[in-house]
C-alpha cells in the first residue's frame, strides 16, 4: 500500500449529497475511518449533506450501497470497513466479494462508490490506516469522493 496520500482537493461550495456506509465489525477501526471521512468531507464541502448508514459487517455493505445508488440522490457513496486477515482464506474471499460487488454497483447505477473496505493483515496496520492522521484511508476516501463528484458533475452538465 502506498504511503503517499492523494492531494487534498480544493474546497467546494456546491451542495453535495454523500452517503457513508460503514460496518460495525472491527468497530474501533471503522469508527476512525468514519470520523476522518466525515471531518474531511465537512472541511472540503461545507454545504454537503452527509448520511451515515451502519451495517453489521463488510458483507452487508454492498446491499445498502446498492439501495442508495438506485435512488440516484448521492453524488458519491463511501464504503468503509475493516477486514482483518485470520488463519483461513475467509478474509480474502470476503474482501474480493465486497470489492467486486461495489464496483458492479457503481457501474450499473452510475454513482461513484469509493471502496475503503480495507483488508489488512494486522491490527497494527489497521491502527495506522484507520486511527492515525498521517495515513488515514477515511480522509483519502473523502478526498476521492469530492474529486469524483466534481468530475461526474462536469461530465453530466455538458
Amino acid at each position: 500500500m502506498s504511503k503517499l496520500a492523494p492531494r487534498r482537493p480544493r474546497s467546494s461550495k456546491a451542495r453535495r449529497q454523500f452517503a457513508i456506509v460503514a460496518s460495525l465489525f472491527n468497530g474501533q477501526y471503522v469508527d476512525g475511518l468514519v470520523e476522518h471521512a466525515s471531518k474531511e468531507l465537512g472541511a472540503l464541502s461545507p454545504a454537503a449533506d452527509i448520511a451515515l448508514h451502519r451495517v453489521a459487517g463488510a458483507f452487508e455493505i454492498p446491499i445498502v450501497v446498492r439501495e442508495i445508488a438506485a435512488g440516484k440522490k448521492a453524488d458519491a457513496i463511501l464504503a468503509l470497513g475493516v477486514i482483518l486477515q485470520g488463519k483461513t482464506s475467509h478474509a480474502q474471499n470476503l474482501a474480493r466479494s465486497v470489492t467486486d460487488a461495489l464496483q458492479q454497483i457503481a457501474l450499473e447505477h452510475g454513482v461513484p462508490v469509493i471502496n475503503a473496505v480495507l483488508s489488512l493483515e494486522t491490527e497494527a496496520l489497521a491502527r495506522e490506516r484507520c486511527l492515525g492522521s498521517k495515513i488515514n484511508r477515511g480522509s483519502e476516501a473523502a478526498r476521492a469522493a469530492i474529486q469524483i463528484a466534481e468530475v461526474m458533475r462536469g461530465l453530466r452538465s455538458k
